[in-house]
């Protein structure tokens, strides 16, 4: 998966981020697995990937918060 920047997170629906988000926990949860078993190629890759869903979480609980 491509890195994905605040601003191209920003631009997306509430229905888009969930689905984004749902699809990060898989590719997160996958390479956790897989470093578990025989280790990881490109262990940078986690950390991105758990950053990106950090960006997800904070631009959805943004627009919850403007919505109110």
């Amino acid at each position: 998966m491509v890195i994905l920047r605040s601003k191209e997170l920003r631009n997306l629906s509430d229905s888009d981020l969930e689905a984004k988000l749902n699809e990060l926990h898989a590719e997160y949860n996958t390479l956790i697995s897989k470093g578990y078993v025989s280790g990881v190629d490109n262990p940078g890759k986690i950390r991105e990937t758990r950053r990106t869903i950090a960006r997800v979480l904070t631009i959805i609980n943004e627009n919850k918060q403007q919505g109110e």
